[in-house]
């Protein structure tokens, strides 16, 4: 029974829109900028980097916070670990105060791999999305971003996360976490993957159409 109420506690803890109430607060409607993503980043751009920011101080923190308690106490381990740390990353991304409408849960993904990993696991995962956006920007040169190369980017870096689990040897559990997190962040950038593979599939068949023109 504890284990429900210290989950359901963890979920509303991530649910709390900081940064799109922060975005109201400021007179900005963020689910009308870039993606509409009520997020710390649409919060940056609409609002300034102060309130971008302390967006996503606070989005971190609702993840970090609960967690870190738990881990201290002792409570969050082995598998009852596994809910606990999910509960925020879907909190924010399905928020009953936006009607299950929430974010893309970056920055409370970050605040649980903190709090459950000491930090080690956030840091390889920022280290992780770093490379990936450098190696893009390589490779796009002077061409524009678009928001498909950014959900890659994060979809990539989380799919990679699990070598650096099981090199580090972390407990089994956090595999379970990872699984949980993972899925929600497919989930949440559904609509740019879906469109990435639709551009990607449209390039591919270009080219075939060229190769057999030319042959």
């Amino acid at each position: 029974m504890m284990l429900v109420l210290w989950t359901i506690a963890a979920f509303l803890s991530g649910s709390l829109m900081f940064s799109y109430w922060l975005g109201r607060a400021a007179n900005r409607e963020l689910r009308g900028v870039g993606d509409g993503n009520p997020g710390a980043l649409n919060l940056w751009k609409a609002a300034g980097f102060r309130l971008g920011l302390a967006g996503v101080v606070l989005d971190f923190l609702k993840g970090y916070l609960p967690l870190l308690g738990l881990v201290a106490a002792g409570y969050a381990q082995g598998g009852r670990l596994i809910p606990l740390a999910i509960a925020p990353i879907a909190g924010h991304a399905f928020s009953p105060f936006l009607g299950g409408r929430g974010g893309k849960a970056i920055a409370v993904t970050f605040g649980v791999w903190s709090a459950i990993t000491g930090f080690e696991a956030a840091l390889a995962y920022a280290v992780l999305l770093a490379v990936l956006k450098g190696t893009a920007r390589l490779l796009r040169g002077d061409r524009p971003k678009r928001p498909e190369s950014d959900a890659a980017q994060v979809v990539v870096g989380t799919l990679l996360l699990p070598v650096y689990l099981l090199a580090s040897q972390q407990e089994a559990a956090l595999l379970y976490v990872w699984l949980g997190s993972f899925a929600i962040i497919v989930y949440k950038h559904r609509k740019e993957l879906a469109s990435l593979a639709l551009r990607l599939g449209k390039r591919n068949a270009g080219k075939r159409d060229n190769s057999k023109s030319v042959s």
